[in-house]
């Protein structure tokens, strides 16, 4: 796990009363359940955010925090539905028999249709439109062809959430305003700087990983293109937490996890519920010095 603590050097720019706090929620597949832990630590110091971002997997549960859901209430339906095999199984086929081929995009390998597929796991209360949350959301895509990043933050939001984690060589692009959106996490794995204007204290939450091994074996296939992946968007967290970090840096220890190992929710649950005490001792620590 890594805690970083970035504190301006005439302290928090505080604009009356309680400081404000965003929280950006980063992609890295199944290891964004931990995104959850954090949900939870912030519920329980009874703090809700002002501004939500969120990228790929990030967009999913920032979606579910602004709608007003708690953390104890994600990680349920997590548990329920997508840390559950028969559950999956079941909630897929609900779509539809007829469905079906149009979900997984005709049978073909690693071009799901993550539209449909959200339409069976999303929890009721997420409203069809940023209108209706709770919270302002801003959500991370990233333009292919126009090779570049944009956020939504107005209108439907099944098809922002579903172009934010449509990750190549797993989902289909998804169409939005006339133009091909893909995982948001390409570009910005972490957009807490969308929300830096927002509030006075902003949190950063870093589930991509990195490749695990003793360093003499090589990976395979899928590991060597998932880790590539990994290895890219970590330097371009790197790059950006020289710029111009959060104000609280969270890492949650979700390496062991693999993109698609969303049936080990439990497991991955488990790992990350220390990043809840570090949570609480470095907001805590940036609340009094903003107080000072």
């Amino acid at each position: 796990m890594t805690t970083k603590l970035s504190l301006p050097e005439h302290g928090l720019p505080l604009e009356g009363g309680a400081p404000r706090v965003a929280v950006a929620f980063g992609g890295g597949g199944a290891r964004g359940i931990a995104h959850i832990a954090v949900i939870e630590a912030l519920d329980e110091m009874g703090i809700r955010p002002v501004a939500i971002a969120g990228s790929s997997i990030g967009a999913i549960f920032g979606a579910g925090m602004a709608a007003g859901l708690t953390g104890a209430a994600i990680r349920e339906h997590t548990l329920e539905t997508v840390g559950n095999r028969t559950a999956v199984l079941n909630r897929l086929w609900s779509l539809g028999p007829s469905s079906m081929r149009d979900v997984v995009g005709g049978f073909r390998l690693g071009h799901f249709n993550l539209e449909r597929i959200l339409e069976a796991f999303l929890p009721a209360d997420i409203p069809a439109g940023f209108e209706g949350l709770k919270i302002p959301l801003k959500i991370a895509v990233t333009d292919y062809y126009g090779q570049s990043e944009v956020i939504l933050e107005e209108g439907e939001l099944r098809p922002a959430i579903a172009a934010s984690a449509a990750i190549p060589g797993l989902f289909m692009p998804v169409m939005i305003h006339g133009r091909v959106m893909i995982d948001g996490g390409v570009f910005n794995p972490i957009p807490y700087e969308h929300v830096m204007d927002n509030a006075d204290i902003v949190i950063g939450v870093d589930v991509v990983g990195a490749p695990e091994g003793d360093g003499t074996h090589p990976p395979n296939r899928i590991d060597s293109v998932f880790g590539a992946s990994q290895l890219m968007m970590q330097a371009a967290i790197a790059l950006k937490m020289k710029l111009h970090p959060p104000h609280l840096f969270l890492r949650p220890s979700v390496n062991r996890f693999g993109v698609m190992d969303f049936l080990k929710a439990r497991e991955i649950l488990e790992e990350s519920a220390p990043i809840k005490d570090e949570l609480k001792r470095g907001l805590e620590g940036l609340l009094a010095a903003a107080r000072a």
